[in-house]
């Protein structure tokens, strides 16, 4: 049996910013179906590249203007109808600009230590690991017989 070797893809962003006394960029996100703390980001339009819409995004959830953005990892699923979700994962300290939030969710700085202790979007608790440790690249979730797990690799 041969194997596609294509598949559809959406390709989003998130972007951890952070400033220099230890702080990062949050947002409380308003979409019912993933609400909580996340980091700015979003879709990536056709014919952008990856580190221009995650630019772009930030500018449009946060009125600031990164640079220098770091690929940290991806997340990535594939949902239920086939498509493959992938998220690239961005950080900076980079930035200039007047913070202002947007229809997204309010964005405010927080201590990253207290990241653990705040209502997190679904699954970012663990996803913060891939901003983090340089060993890891992928926070990737499968389908277990009808439960959804996740690795980190």
């Amino acid at each position: 049996m041969r194997m596609e070797k294509t598949e559809k893809v959406i390709f989003t962003n998130m972007c951890m910013i952070c400033d220099k006394r230890g702080n990062v960029l949050v947002q409380d996100r308003t979409d019912p179906k993933w609400k909580g703390i996340a980091f700015p980001g979003g879709h990536v339009e056709r014919g952008e590249s990856f580190a221009d819409a995650a630019a772009r995004e930030v500018r449009e959830e946060t009125g600031l203007c990164v640079s220098e953005l770091r690929l940290c990892g991806v997340k990535d699923w594939v949902r239920e109808d086939g498509v493959r979700y992938v998220i690239f994962l961005y950080r900076t300290d980079s930035f200039k600009g007047k913070l202002s939030s947007s229809e997204e969710g309010r964005v405010f700085w927080v201590p990253f230590a207290e990241l653990e202790k705040m209502e997190l979007a679904k699954s970012l608790k663990e996803t913060l690991r891939v901003f983090e440790a340089p060993t890891l690249s992928e926070h990737f979730f499968f389908d277990d017989n009808g439960e959804w797990r996740s690795v980190l690799k």
